[in-house]
């Protein structure tokens, strides 16, 4: 089970390398105080750690169906 992860994105982009400004919105986060939910993969988790400085990552603890 990979399981999800809550990204907030906590300052601006503005003045950072090209590069940032592109994973931040790969992940799909449009300005400081936006959040999403993404799968818990290495490519996510690879894109979080190049702008781990400009964002919050938190495990989304989902709800487990019951047989």
């Amino acid at each position: 089970m990979t399981g999800k992860l809550e990204v907030r994105q906590l300052h601006s982009t503005i003045g950072r390398p090209h590069p940032q400004e592109r994973i931040i919105r790969g992940l799909g986060l449009r300005g400081p105080g936006s959040v999403v939910v993404v799968e818990n993969t290495p490519s996510f988790r690879g894109m979080i750690k190049k702008v781990l400085h400009l964002v919050r990552v938190a495990e989304v603890k989902g709800k487990e169906k019951k047989a």
